[in-house]
């Protein structure tokens, strides 16, 4: 089971980024895809978790309206759009399952979640 984020970016404010996770050793029929972020000093929080037919649950307020989040079953591929970037969501982007077939309605414990690498995503000013 592998899960592999890409979309390394330096991107302004206002500017646009699509992160990808690719997953190998399971499908995306039957698992839902979340998005974590960390940024530096602060705890990892979650973003959005995207479901098998491309329903997306918003965990945090601040990316809502900005950040939307797709996945391809056949290319086995999620994905994090992110619009309107700002200073504050440079952070390490993390993509992890938990094996659900359904988003739940909060994150879950760290414990409970498969885990890609992470990628940095930095947006200056």
């Amino acid at each position: 089971v592998q899960l592999v984020e890409s979309g390394v970016g330096l991107v302004h404010s206002w500017g646009s980024l699509r992160l990808s996770c690719v997953v190998s050793g399971f499908t995306l029929d039957y698992s839902t895809i979340t998005w974590f972020r960390q940024a530096p000093g602060k705890e990892r929080e979650g973003v959005l978790c995207v479901d098998r037919i491309n329903s997306a649950t918003v965990y945090a307020d601040s990316v809502r309206g900005r950040f939307t989040a797709s996945s391809d079953k056949p290319k086995n591929t999620a994905y994090l759009q992110m619009n309107s970037l700002k200073p504050e969501d440079t952070a390490v982007y993390y993509c992890a399952t938990n094996w659900n077939n359904r988003c739940t309605a909060t994150p879950q414990e760290a414990g409970f979640y498969t885990w890609g690498q992470g990628t940095q995503v930095t947006v200056s000013s």
